[in-house]
């Protein structure tokens, strides 16, 4: 006889039919009995003594069906934003975190990354942020001074004078605390990774303080930027990121103050002959994870968090870091001139902007640029 099966069956009832049919062979049995099974009547005689056996082998599908739901459920997505291009050793090192973490994890994350400011701007990031609708974020630590007008320490000229003070500075107590702060506003700093040193790329060579005077140079929005460009004898002028190529292509503005990598990843060389490597402060991001979403997670998924970033971390700034030679090479072979500055005409640079710091005491205290300078000179003797 024919085995009936309902197309208005439940995918339990389904699965449960399907068993019955293999044990009690194919005999015609409707769904009201199946329901009298359910609730714990009693099967026609048929059936009725094959009972222990669709009850053990019933059990076994129902741990099988929740195991699945279970496995299917757990898949936890990570909405990861980020305003770089993926081709940018940042970019880069997000889809190492993805692929990493997707298989450290064995498949219970997912991460979606959202790069070139695809998700929104830094306001858009921060309230996703706070809100647990985005897992994952970074921008510029100076962006978050708004929360905490300390995370403008990076921002002080000349404090920082290689990457190996900027590791100590950031990995060590100073740069765990003032990401820490972040917590009371539903953000968790997960760590630093690099940007770079700031360079100006010009139309004309910049060889000594005297050339930078007057020079029409774009700025970002930070206070203690636009501070610094003018110690230096420059005149700032904010441009919005996306209008920059255009701005230095038809000379609105004359330089621009900004990092090798992305200067080399946004072709400014093209349009831009000199670089003078000035190095006058160094730009960090700083990775963020959402409060809500974080304690929501169990400590072994933290730790596959925590491990992955480690790896993405190491791998973002020795490509930030090796990228820098290749990149003054390219620009020597293209017809472009790299300018280095000599160590007395930097050390008039930095006497130049020696008020900088000062005038933003009320934000980065005195006792903090000190600890920092203590820190990098007792430990790196620079």
């Amino acid at each position: 006889m024919a085995f009936i099966v309902s197309n208005k069956m439940t995918p339990v009832e389904l699965q449960l039919m399907s068993l019955i049919k293999v044990q009690c062979g194919s005999k015609r049995l409707h769904r009201g009995e199946i329901h009298r099974l359910q609730k714990g009547g009693k099967m026609k005689k048929p059936c009725r003594k094959t009972m222990s056996k669709v009850i053990s082998a019933a059990c076994l599908i129902a741990i099988s069906l929740f195991c699945y739901t279970h496995v299917e459920a757990k898949e936890i997505v990570i909405k990861l934003a980020h305003p770089n291009v993926p081709q940018h050793p940042m970019g880069e090192g997000y889809e190492l975190f993805k692929s990493d973490l997707e298989k450290r994890s064995g498949g219970v994350f997912r991460v979606d990354i959202y790069d070139s400011s695809k998700y929104g701007n830094f306001d858009a990031v921060v309230q996703g942020l706070q809100m647990g609708v985005l897992q994952m974020g970074s921008d510029a630590c100076n962006n978050f001074s708004v929360f905490n007008p300390q995370l403008m320490f990076l921002d002080m000229p000349f404090i920082i004078p290689s990457y190996e003070a900027a590791d100590l500075i950031t990995d060590g107590p100073i740069g765990k605390k003032l990401a820490g702060a972040l917590e009371k506003n539903n953000i968790l700093g997960l760590g630093y990774i690099d940007i770079g040193f700031r360079q100006v790329f010009a139309n004309r060579p910049i060889r000594k303080l005297e050339d930078a005077k007057g020079l029409k140079i774009r700025a970002t929005h930070s206070k203690a930027h636009i501070a610094i460009l003018k110690a230096l004898g420059m005149n700032p002028t904010p441009v919005a990121w996306g209008e920059v190529y255009t701005a230095l292509q038809q000379k609105t503005v004359d330089a621009i103050d900004i990092d090798l990598n992305l200067a080399w990843f946004n072709k400014f060389p093209e349009i831009t002959k000199y670089v003078t490597l000035t190095r006058s402060f160094y730009s960090g991001h700083l990775v963020l994870v959402s409060k809500p979403f974080w304690e929501k997670l169990t400590p072994q998924e933290q730790t596959w968090i925590n491990e992955s970033f480690a790896v993405m971390q190491k791998f973002e700034r020795n490509k930030i870091r090796s990228n820098e030679s290749m990149i003054i090479q390219k620009i020597k072979e293209t017809g472009g001139e790299v300018i280095e500055l000599s160590a007395e005409e930097r050390a008039r640079w930095i006497k130049a902007t020696e008020n900088v710091a000062p005038s933003f005491a009320s934000a980065v205290p005195p006792e903090l640029i000190e600890e920092m300078r203590k820190t990098i000179r007792e430990k790196l003797g620079q």
